[in-house]
């Protein structure tokens, strides 16, 4: 089995893209005024960003011989996310609210990076990429504010 670092890394990278989906779900859902659909489509987007990059860290852990935890109380425990709030938002208020739970993500992901890359090369890299497509994402949503 693999160093329990880069498992727990992995783990926490899981929590972090899985409560990133649903918190951009919930913006999407409630976000209401101007650019309504422009942000209604780019939350769409990183959304499936974050789901593909959830995918393939899960499959990394089981690969290296642990077992991936997706269940909704181990999210809501090991995510750093921050909780986005019951009922509307507004456009201008989800664009950097977006943006900081994106880039907090990433910058958690980042925080592991080196360390990982040290036990396990190939954990390393699927990290690295998932950091990459985050940070564009954030700056794309910081961008549009």
């Amino acid at each position: 089995m693999a160093e329990k670092m880069v498992v727990d890394a992995l783990q926490r990278t899981l929590c972090d893209l899985i409560d990133l989906s649903l918190v951009c779900k919930q913006y999407h859902w409630n976000i209401q005024g101007p650019r309504f659909r422009e942000l209604h489509l780019a939350l769409d987007e990183v959304v499936d960003l974050a789901r593909e990059q959830y995918d393939e860290v899960a499959e990394r852990i089981a690969t290296i011989g642990a077992f991936p935890d997706g269940r909704a109380d181990t999210v809501s425990k090991g995510s750093a996310v921050d909780n986005p709030g019951e009922g509307p938002i507004a456009v201008d208020d989800a664009y950097p609210a977006t943006a900081r739970a994106i880039q907090k993500v990433a910058d958690r992901i980042k925080s592991d990076l080196d360390k990982v890359d040290d036990q396990d090369s190939l954990s390393g890299d699927i990290l690295r990429a998932a950091a990459i497509a985050l940070e564009q994402q954030a700056w794309f949503f910081r961008a549009s504010a």
